[in-house]
């Protein structure tokens, strides 16, 4: 059943870009598997006008993409740092346009909501939304680096960056000074009879 539904998805927004399915058009028979554990895995094939369909159980597939679960709310809100979360392994043609699909295509939910409520409900439902999710992107990040600032200012349980490069440099004087005197020291010994 969530094959079919997330299957229904990716069909509708396919049919609202045609510059999508042109795209997909020259990777027509290929099959794309998703993983995201714990959701059973969707295997697609891609149709020759640029479509794509169930592709059968014994299909092999010639890419797929491991998602981890940790990145669900980033796919949910298309945040370009899913991209640390997902192996894509195969095909290197097919992932290169699997990967734009995903930076570039977008659900036009407004177009749908206006078959329902009409042209000017669904422009002002679609603008509330889109502030909604601005707001909660916004929210979210002050409150990233409210966390930040407190960890490492007021409580520091993470190193500030300056912190991080001065002690490196203290290290690495130390590292150079230890050479030297190790130097020294080997000279003084040849010097000394033994």
């Amino acid at each position: 059943m969530l094959n079919r539904a997330g299957l229904h998805g990716i069909h509708h927004v396919l049919a609202q870009h045609a510059w999508a399915r042109q795209r997909l058009i020259p990777h027509a028979g290929r099959v794309v598997e998703f993983r995201l554990p714990p959701l059973p895995d969707l295997r697609l094939t891609i149709a020759a006008d640029g479509q794509v369909a169930e592709a059968g159980g014994e299909a092999v597939p010639d890419l797929v993409v491991n998602i981890k679960p940790s990145a669900l709310p980033y796919l949910l809100l298309r945040d370009e740092t899913i991209m640390r979360e997902i192996e894509i392994t195969g095909s290197a043609d097919l992932a290169q346009v699997v990967q734009q699909l995903f930076r570039e295509l977008e659900w036009d939910f407004e177009e749908d909501l206006s078959r329902v409520f009409g042209d000017i409900a669904a422009h002002r439902m679609a603008g509330m939304a889109r502030d909604l999710i601005g707001w909660q992107r916004n929210a979210g990040l002050r409150l990233a680096q409210n966390f930040a600032e407190y960890w490492t200012e007021e409580d520091p349980m993470i190193a500030r960056h300056e912190d991080v490069a001065r002690f490196t440099r203290e290290v690495e004087r130390t590292r150079d000074d230890t050479e030297r005197l190790e130097k020294r020291i080997e000279k003084l010994q040849q010097r000394t009879p033994g």
